[in-house]
Order: structure tokens, then C-alpha cells, then sequence
């Protein structure tokens, strides 16, 4: 099962939203997830990250991958086991997140929300998740 993550840049509720996405990590681990795909932008994506990061403690089978929009900049990848470049090497620059983030939930079977708000990119995702019929899990109200 791959899990992917979709939520704003910035938080508000830093620490119950970070309390909640480690509960349903273990909860999809324990379902049967294996991978779990990150963004790496912003403060969700970086509680993401951590959390499975801190998750693989007690499950070092699981995976996790930055998934890059762009292949001409460094990436910091020390909180994941890999990077995955998607097929969106056609898309503009300033297309290249949103396409990625529409892999991201294309590749995905759980698509974990901190989408607090209906505008920006995170919220267009998750449009997009709920298009494509994906189960998500909402870590904010």
C-alpha cells in the first residue's frame, strides 16, 4: 500500500496535526502500508517526513521517497530512503509541483490531508485525490 501526503505550507495547529499524522501512519503500517511518498515542501510536508522517519524505528521495512519536481536542484534526502523523479519531464516549471503532486495521488492508495483551507495547491491536490476517488484521512478539522 503507498500512502502520499497533501497539505499546506504552513500550520497553524502544529502539534495536534503532528500527533494525528503519527497515529494513522502506525494505523496504515499496520493495515499493510509499505511506501510512503513526501513532497518536501513546507511544514506538512516536513512533519510528514519526520513522522515516518520515526516510524521506521519500530518498522524498518517501511520506505519512504522525496518525490522531486525538478532534476536541475539539490534536494536534501536524509529523512528518506530514496527519490523518484516522476514522468513530468514535458510539464513547465511552474507546472512541475502540481504535476507531481497529481502522481503522487495517482500512485497512492491513502492520501493523508492537512488541508485546512479550499485555495492553493494543496487544496487543488486534494480536489484532486477526491476526483480520483482515493481514501483520505484528514489530520485537520
Amino acid at each position: 500500500m503507498i500512502v502520499t501526503f497533501c497539505g499546506h505550507s504552513h500550520m497553524s495547529n502544529c502539534k495536534e496535526v503532528d500527533v494525528l499524522l503519527r497515529k494513522y501512519i502506525n494505523d496504515l503500517i499496520e493495515e499493510g502500508a509499505t511506501e510512503f511518498y513526501c513532497g518536501g515542501y513546507g511544514e506538512f510536508d516536513s512533519m510528514a517526513a519526520h513522522a515516518v522517519r520515526d516510524a521506521k524505528a519500530a518498522h524498518p521495512e517501511i520506505k519512504s521517497y522525496l518525490i522531486i519536481p525538478y532534476l536541475n536542484r539539490e534536494y536534501n534526502t536524509e529523512l528518506y530512503d530514496g527519490s523518484i523523479y516522476p514522468p513530468i519531464e514535458d510539464a513547465l516549471p511552474r507546472f512541475a509541483i502540481s504535476k507531481r503532486n497529481q502522481w503522487m495521488v495517482e500512485q497512492a492508495d491513502v492520501v493523508i490531508s492537512g488541508v485546512s483551507h479550499d485555495w492553493g495547491g494543496a487544496a487543488t491536490t486534494l480536489k484532486h485525490a477526491k476526483r480520483k476517488k482515493k481514501r483520505i484521512i484528514s489530520v485537520v478539522e
